[in-house]
């Protein structure tokens, strides 16, 4: 099997930039990395994506924002990651169901345990190999959202301080339980900073095993 690298974070965090930074770092060492998102990744993941992040669809209620997430997973996982990883590849993908667990789970404060029942259906147990979680204070992601960094401000965005607090907070206990995954990493930091860190994370771990070019 292939190597599966996720980025996670609050909004602003800088995740996106990281993960391409890191995809023309492998480049250069030989390897053909798959980049991805989330929501999104297949044809079916982006009319989600589309439905899930208009902001007009205020009246959306959580488990029905969790369930369309799962959705659009299940079919990227199946149609996209699986594929690529039983071809030996790396995929590196910009959010996967730790943001479920984060910003449904602990954000509208579902049930947990129902949040990673069905987590674990909709992506056949798949786990990444390794995660990066970019983190930064609420009120700084959000002012860089403001001011123009990444996609256009979107529905998730617009939630309030306490909601993304929330989220923030379960992160933190994510990367707790499970140390040996994730890599935390500050993202108040300069890019290159950033990257050194997360380029000597993915050579410590030895990760690069997988999806060389020419064998």
């Amino acid at each position: 099997m292939g190597r599966f690298i996720t980025f996670e974070g609050p909004e602003g965090s800088g995740k996106t930039t990281q993960m391409h930074l890191l995809a023309q770092y492998l480049q250069v060492q030989g390897y053909e990395p798959l980049i991805t998102r989330e929501p999104g990744g297949t044809p079916i993941g982006d009319r989600v994506r589309a439905i899930l992040l208009d902001p007009a669809h205020e009246e959306m209620a959580p488990s029905t924002e969790f369930l369309l997430f799962s959705a659009a997973r299940a079919q990227h996982v199946r149609q996209i990651i699986l594929p690529h990883l039983a071809q030996d590849g790396i995929v590196l993908c910009d959010r996967f169901a730790d943001s479920s667990l984060a910003y449904q789970g602990y954000g509208y404060e579902l049930d947990l345990e129902a949040v990673l029942s069905i987590t674990k259906f909709a992506t056949d147990g798949l786990v990444p190999d390794l995660s990066f979680y970019l983190d930064l204070p609420v009120e700084i992601g959000l002012r860089r959202k403001v001011g123009g960094d990444g996609d256009d401000w979107n529905r998730m965005e617009q939630k309030g301080i306490a909601y993304h607090q929330r989220v923030r907070a379960g992160y933190r206990a994510m990367t707790a339980r499970d140390p040996d995954r994730w890599v935390v990493v500050d993202a108040t930091a300069s890019l290159s900073e950033i990257q050194a860190v997360i380029q000597r994370a993915i050579e410590e771990r030895e990760l690069l095993q997988a999806g060389r070019r020419n064998g």
